[in-house]
């Protein structure tokens, strides 16, 4: 059986989660189906928000195992937590892993980001993200992941925070969209 690796990225303070939960769905589907019996590797920081909705999601595919690089030791990630509840779904989903990697530590935080970010795009076979289609806010960030893996050319499926483009976004986006979720570099033989 093959083994397909997902890396994860996304954004920390999400609305619309109804929305962004319809397009996880729709992005796993076409996942599911441009992969067919394969076993799944995901790879995610799982930091709040995106990470986390989206490992919780990925580990209910029968035989998939979590893979989570660690931009910094626990206690001091667990800093950037807003809520108790995030910091617990957090150690909850770090006890279902499979493998934790310890990054190398680094002088600032977001050079830590940065280099998990890195990670994720250099041992993944595609990505799924959820981001609202603008520019990077800090260094690490959702749009940076989204840059590398866009060079890399790895098959990017990204659900939109609003489901739209805004113009904000970036405009030359060769991908199609379907169901609020835009497929770069994602073709299969079934469609």
């Amino acid at each position: 059986m093959a083994i397909v690796r997902i890396g994860i990225t996304g954004h920390r303070h999400l609305g619309e989660l109804e929305k962004i939960m319809a397009g996880v769905d729709s992005a796993v589907t076409r996942i599911l189906a441009r992969f067919p019996d394969s076993d799944f590797r995901i790879l995610s920081a799982l930091a709040e928000g995106a990470d986390q909705i989206l490992a919780k999601r990925l580990l209910l595919v029968p035989d998939s195992k979590l893979w989570v690089p660690l931009p910094l030791p626990k206690e001091e990630y667990l800093k950037d937590f807003r809520t108790v509840q995030t910091k617990e779904e957090f150690t909850s989903l770090l006890g279902e892993a499979e493998r934790i990697i310890s990054m190398p530590q680094m002088e600032k935080r977001e050079e830590a980001y940065l280099a998990a970010g890195k990670y994720i795009v250099e041992n993944s076979d595609l990505l799924l993200a959820v981001w609202d289609g603008k520019p990077a806010r800090g260094k690490g960030g959702t749009a940076e992941i989204i840059g590398l893996a866009r060079r890399r050319g790895l098959p990017i499926a990204w659900i939109h925070v609003d489901n739209s483009l805004d113009g904000t976004a970036d405009a030359g986006v060769s991908g199609n969209k379907k169901d609020g979720v835009i497929f770069e570099n994602f073709s299969s033989q079934r469609e």
